[in-house]
């Protein structure tokens, strides 16, 4: 297949490189509105020392150092880690404190004219519209519990060894968290390390993995494996895997996938339940904006979400006969439970169809309120929408990046270079000792972009609330930083 070319390859460098042509992009952009959903701290909100967000026309007091420059928004290109907070973030937890003030625990039953769904409810309220994030069913999502957490849940319910087919698959480079849960479980199961494959990538010096690694990986340990578990975008590259693909792979060999969706989720558009995925999880403070460890989110596919009716059991002593469930088996809790008999405390579990069936506790109402916010503003446009901007935004930070003067940049970006294998994000190998001075000078500049040692540096533009006007400000500051430390570098190369 065919690379697509990058839209801005043919612009020539005087042009490309203007704020005039950031500026022009950004008026084009029909989703640029979207950026007055979100607070944006500035400068000065990030060197502040002290709690909350630093008043414009502030000059005095403890922050004597706050110039007027600093009153510019920061250039954040971390939602990757984590998303920038809705607006309406304050007015739904304002309005969720009110109701448990004024209404305490009524807040769980009772509806209200201007409030949100009741707490009881609150966990259905929001299927829908997190079910088009993923493309899903309604019934196939369900907001609980936190990423890893859920993917403890779902294995437990998913990875079902035998002596012949026990291994586990994952990715070598998978998130610590992923390999940490992929490994206990094995132990749980009385398994050894070594049945844990990992795919790693071909070559040392790159972190690609391409369709057919992957897949003659899968094949080649296909007939002792019970279990693949893959990351949706691989969150040190920035690579997109093709789920798709993947997952009919396994399907055609036997084998159960799952999907950590921690850094596709609200990023790239998903259709899981087309796709056949068994399951998969995510967390919703990335790009999906819900706040710091907020609650997750998880799916399972209607095909192991049915519950089933089997022929009664026999009379029992008393003369009724009992109805028997056939459901898969899961760690079970009340509120997986049917809401129609969930307070009747006669202990008899009959889970709810779908993904709320493996739900254990009641979530967290203030979480889900925070989660609801963000998917508000999703509710705005649509993943299509946000990708195709995506496509255009992630280009444009790659075009600038390829430019550096005439000469040879000290840094190669490692994500791929193909539109449909990547996101918003893209990883930035730099030099070595590049790293800290260069990070250094971008937050001192407030730019606000993560590291991943020992070189790397991932820049990701979120097409919900970046701009060009933010990718043309970091690529002035980062390759002046570049400059700079080389120039110190090559000063101290000299004196010695």
């Amino acid at each position: 297949m065919l690379k697509p070319q990058n839209p801005f390859a043919g612009v020539a460098d005087a042009e490309l490189c203007s704020e005039e042509y950031a500026r022009n992009e950004d008026r084009k952009d029909a989703l640029s509105k979207l950026r007055e959903e979100f607070i944006i701290p500035t400068k000065a909100d990030l060197k502040n020392k002290r709690y909350g967000p630093v008043p414009i026309s502030h000059t005095g007091g403890d922050n004597t150092n706050v110039i007027s420059n600093d009153a510019e928004e920061s250039v954040y290109l971390c939602g990757n880690s984590l998303g920038l907070q809705p607006r309406r973030t304050r007015q739904y937890i304002d309005k969720y404190l009110d109701t448990w003030a004024s209404k305490a625990v009524y807040g769980h039953f009772k509806p209200l004219e201007d409030g949100h769904a009741p707490w009881l409810h609150i966990d259905d309220a929001i299927k829908e519209q997190m079910a088009k994030i993923v493309g899903a069913l309604p019934s196939e999502v369900v907001v609980m519990e936190t990423l890893t957490a859920n993917l403890h849940l779902l294995m437990s319910s998913f990875y079902k060894p035998t002596k012949d087919r026990y291994k586990i698959i994952i990715e070598g480079k998978a998130f610590p968290s992923d390999h940490y849960a992929a490994l206990s479980q094995l132990a749980h199961h009385n398994f050894p390390p070594s049945a844990l494959v990992t795919i790693n990538p071909p070559s040392s010096s790159l972190p690609y993995l391409s369709n057919e690694h992957i897949l003659s990986i899968i094949s080649q340990h296909a007939a002792t494996t019970a279990l693949v578990l893959l990351p949706g975008i691989q969150y040190y590259s920035g690579q997109f895997f093709d789920i798709n693909l993947i997952t009919h792979h396994c399907h055609s060999l036997g084998i159960t996938v799952g999907w950590d969706l921690a850094h596709a989720v609200g990023n790239v558009p998903l259709k899981l339940h087309d796709w056949n995925v068994d399951f998969a999880a995510w967390c919703n403070y990335k790009y999906m904006n819900g706040g710091p460890g907020v609650i997750g989110g998880l799916f399972v596919h209607e095909t192991h979400g049915k519950i089933e009716e089997e022929s009664p059991a026999a009379n029992s002593a008393d003369g009724e006969s009992e109805k028997q469930l056939h459901y898969r088996p899961r760690l079970s809790g009340w509120w997986g439970s049917d809401k129609s008999s969930r307070f009747r405390m006669d202990n008899v579990f009959v889970p709810i169809p779908g993904a709320s069936g493996f739900q254990l506790s009641n979530p967290s109402a203030l979480d889900m309120t925070a989660v609801m916010a963000s998917l508000d503003v999703f509710s705005l446009t649509t993943m299509d929408a946000l990708r195709e901007k995506s496509f255009r935004l992630t280009a444009y930070l790659e075009a600038r990046l390829l430019r550096y003067g005439g000469v040879k940049p000290p840094y190669t970006i490692i994500t791929p270079s193909n539109p449909t294998e990547r996101g918003a994000q893209l990883s930035v190998l730099l030099n070595p000792g590049l790293l800290d001075p260069v990070m250094e000078l971008l937050e001192e500049e407030g730019v606000v972009a993560d590291e991943r040692r020992p070189d790397v540096i991932r820049v990701a533009p979120a097409p919900l609330y970046n701009s060009y006007m933010d990718v043309h400000r970091f690529i002035a500051v980062f390759h002046d930083a570049c400059k700079k430390v080389l120039t110190k570098e090559t000063k101290n190369d000299v004196s010695i």
